[in-house]
């Protein structure tokens, strides 16, 4: 069995904004955080910055703290359905049917959270994925870093376990990614593909004559279905 990995935001998602930063931005205009999770997160950034770097405001979730797990996967749900939706890719959604006939599985690997990636992983029909897992405080989320996170040399390893888990091997995968932070998964996998890159991971690609699905055709498809893209 032979599996096609495919990363979330800026690959099958267009735009360069996070589903996560969205998300959290649909919180706000809902009123469901506030100045209890500002105060968290920003204390988070200050106390964790000098460890985790330029990944700090990735690791930082304190903006769900106090939230209950089940209401947020609700919201999560119908934000999906409603926002997220309207900016899959139709050209990676092409890609998937082609693994699909092909005789291939179609995972999905993100570091965004789990409550966003499973319905998203329903509306595209994966076989599987894995997203990131925030910690908890009972059924409440706490202010903390997520206590699983593909990420970087961490997506690798992800990626292996998704795939044994659904009889599958990094080996003879296939992987779409658009940032540097996936280059250790992209030259891992036997067949690499770039979707829209960032200036690095574009110059990575094209260095070692992998596979790149640009820009300017994802503009051309959203015309073509009368999408607008986000910026």
């Amino acid at each position: 069995m032979k599996a096609a990995i495919f990363d979330v935001d800026g690959t099958l998602l267009t735009g360069r904004r996070s589903s996560e930063a969205l998300f959290a931005r649909h919180l706000l205009a809902v009123g469901a955080i506030g100045a209890r999770q500002a105060l968290a997160a920003g204390w988070f950034t200050l106390v964790n910055g000098p460890r985790y770097g330029r990944h700090v405001f990735r690791k930082n979730k304190a903006y769900l703290s106090g939230l209950e797990l089940g209401e947020v996967a609700v919201v999560a749900r119908r934000f999906v359905e409603r926002e997220l939706a309207t900016l899959i890719d139709r050209r990676l959604l092409q890609r998937m049917d082609e693994h699909r006939r092909a005789g291939e599985i179609v995972l999905l690997l993100t570091g965004t959270p789990d409550f966003l990636a499973g319905p998203l992983a329903g509306q595209v029909g994966a076989d599987g994925w894995l997203g990131a897992r925030y910690a908890l405080s009972g059924r409440r989320f706490a202010a903390a870093a997520p206590t699983f996170h593909p990420l970087g040399d961490g997506k690798v390893v992800a990626a292996a376990e998704l795939c044994a888990r659904h009889g599958a091997s990094l080996d003879d995968a296939a992987a779409y990614a658009d940032s540097i932070d996936d280059l250790a998964l992209l030259a891992r996998v036997a067949r690499p593909v770039a979707v829209r890159p960032d200036r690095r991971l574009s110059g990575e690609a094209l260095a070692r004559g992998w596979e790149i699905i640009d820009q300017a055709g994802a503009d051309d498809a959203d015309r073509a279905s009368g999408r607008t893209r986000t910026a």
